[in-house]
């Protein structure tokens, strides 16, 4: 049984101050936001998970594989220190990982690590 938390989780923040993440959330119904934050809460709290709820894309970025009602989200995130920060959501709509999908994940990341 887990004690606490493994990680801590925070959203990408532009240096605008937007949460491009979160924003994407809030447009989604409360159904698809509450099944998208449980299966964060997975991760957060058995980190580090693999497939089925995670899937590593490339060094430094996951993903986490939600099924929502006929539509499947992603949300792309990286873990520093203690800290996993979401980077990127969206709906897939093919089979593989949009390539633009992940390079906004990777521009965000790159960010970071500035």
């Amino acid at each position: 049984m887990i004690s606490g938390k493994r990680l801590e989780v925070a959203f990408y923040c532009t240096d605008a101050g937007r949460e491009p993440v979160r924003e994407w959330l809030k447009k989604l119904s409360r159904d698809d936001r509450r099944s998208i934050g449980v299966d964060l809460k997975t991760v957060q709290f058995g980190w580090p998970l693999g497939m089925p709820l995670v899937r590593k894309l490339e060094p430094g970025i996951w993903e986490v594989r939600s099924s929502l009602d006929r539509r499947i989200a992603r949300v792309l995130f990286t873990v520093v220190g203690e800290t996993l920060v979401l980077l990127h959501g969206f709906v897939k709509k093919s089979q593989k990982t949009p390539l633009s999908d992940l390079e906004v994940a990777r521009s965000r990341k790159a960010e970071l690590e500035k």
